[in-house]
Order: structure tokens, then sequence, then C-alpha cells
């Protein structure tokens, strides 16, 4: 059960392991792009290219619906950002409950960005948990932990392939130890109640503040990095254009907030500056700083809004 690219390594691991896939469930086509037409999700795509069983319930709430993925006889149910609440009877249905694979230290960031989160937050360290599902929010008992850095220019599209593949490692290693242990006894750890809470990304939030630390930017930006992008107004041909910058680094510089300090976009912050690396203009390919600098200049004392 999962919806993005994220949950597709793990698909993959049980396919290429040999389990038995009873069926996939997933998240119905939604339209997208500039067209709006359906686009099916990761999972769908990947799910029909190796010719598995495909369902994209709207809900779970429904009796119909419940009655037919508890006719499945499933042991477990595998789930991965499907995007879905799961109802009791959903819960219970297979003969060993529900597995989640969560990208953060639970109970740190449960919820929706875990990863953005975590490197918006600053955070130097993350991993992955391997959780039995109950009823709350990321809130079951843990099986599995494994611990990672956060390397300090790394971005969250990184860090989400990084957590991708290494939970699906994980995924495999508790479905092997329910194997041996034979009795359902996969060694699940409660957790404490009180911890942190990832929301959504708002489209508000993905707007840099230069008054701001230069280090709570450069997060901010790796967090958000490439999606949904941290953006800020720069006026070209004499009109404020919105640009995501996708990359940047800390440098040794100071000035009045917003403020470029140089001819290499370096930016003035409430402390410190940071230089953006990597940008990307609407409708345009991500392209480094020197690339975008030789088709727009912008010129040292530009104030960025």
């Amino acid at each position: 059960m999962g919806t993005p690219a994220f949950a597709v390594p793990t698909l993959a691991a049980l396919f290429d392991s040999g389990y038995d896939i009873a069926a996939v469930y997933t998240q119905p086509p939604r339209a997208a792009g500039r067209g709006m037409a359906l686009r099916k999700s990761s999972v769908q795509i990947y799910a029909e290219t190796a010719n598995m069983e495909v369902h994209t319930p709207a809900r779970l709430k429904g009796v119909d619906e419940q009655e037919r993925f508890r006719a499945l006889g499933a042991d477990v149910a595998i789930v991965v950002a499907y995007g879905l609440i799961l109802p009791k009877p959903i819960l219970d249905a297979p003969r060993h409950g529900c597995l989640n694979l969560h990208p953060s230290l639970l109970p740190e960031w449960r919820g929706a960005a875990p990863i953005s989160r975590a490197i918006m937050a600053g955070d130097t360290e993350t991993g992955v948990c391997v959780m039995r599902m109950d009823e709350g929010l990321d809130t079951g008992p843990v099986c599995l932990v494994e611990r990672v850095p956060i390397g300090p220019e790394e971005t969250a599209g990184e860090l989400h392939d990084r957590l991708a593949s290494l939970g699906a490692r994980l995924m495999i290693e508790a479905l092997e130890a329910l194997e041996a242990l034979e009795q359902d006894k996969l060694n699940c750890r409660p957790q404490p109640e009180q911890g942190s809470y990832a929301e959504k990304i708002t489209s508000a939030e993905a707007r840099l503040n230069f008054r701001a630390p230069a280090h709570q930017v450069h997060d901010r930006i790796r967090g958000l990095s490439p999606h949904p992008g941290a953006w800020c107004e720069i006026a070209l041909n004499g009109k404020p254009e919105r640009i995501k910058i996708l990359r940047a680094t800390l440098v040794g510089q100071s000035g009045e907030p917003g403020t470029v300090l140089d001819d290499k976009l370096t930016i003035a912050c409430g402390k410190g500056a940071i230089r953006f690396t990597e940008v990307q203009r609407a409708g345009k390919r991500p392209m480094t700083a020197e690339e975008f600098l030789r088709g727009v200049p912008v010129p040292k004392g530009t104030v960025l809004t």
C-alpha cells in the first residue's frame, strides 16, 4: 500500500525477494500538468509494469471495500506513504497486521513531510523506522530503526532517495524476522507519546525571508529542494520574476538583508549570507548560478524581495 516514488523501492524489493504480493493498493490517478490529464501514481506504474493486481480506491471506509481487502487473505500489509487513513477493519485484516515504513526517527517528525521538516529544522541526523500500525498517526510500536546522518549540503531530494533505498532493505529485514519467529513475535517497542509533527509544506513557507539568519535560509532551501522549491523574486527586464533556489552555500559576508553583495548571487541575510549555486526560472530547466547570470545579470546592490 503506497503511492509516491518513495514507496517504489520497497515494492521492488518485495517483488525481487520473491514475496507473493496479493495486491497493490495506491491512490487513484490525479489530474496533473498543464493539460490536467490523469496521471497514475509511481507505485501504480511500477506495479502494472510487473503485472501485479492494482486497486485504486478513493477511500477505505466502506464495508464493501473493507471486505474486498479482507478477502485477499494477506499475511501482512506493507504500507509506505500510502496517503489514506486505514480504518480499524483494514488494520486488523492481515494475519500479522500492517507494517509501515516511516522516514524519521519516531516519535520525531510524525506526519506528512518528515524529510523536509528535519532538514528545515537543521537536524543533523534522521533515519527510517518500521512500525506496527495502530489507529493513531505514526504512533504505533517501532520494530526496526536505522539512523543516518544528514549531510550539511544534502537536499530533501537526495535524502529522500537515500532513505527510500535504506527503508526497502529494512522492510525486508522486518519480514524475514517475522517469518523466522513464526509466532508473530517481531520485537516492537511502544513509542513515547510526546514527539514532533511534520505538517505538510505550505506555499507560503517556500518564499525565502532574507531577514532570517543565513543558516536558516540555507536549511529552508535544502529542505524544499527540488519540490516545491524555495523561491524569491528577482527583477528581470524591469519585472519581478519568481526564481526557485535549488542549492546554495553559506559564505562569510554580511550586509543589508536581501541585498546582492557581489556578481556571484551572494545574498545578505539577517546574519551572514548565502550564495545561490543552482536556480530555476519558471518553465525552464535547473541551471547553475553561473549559467543564469550569463543570460540575466543581477548587479551588486540589487535588493531581492
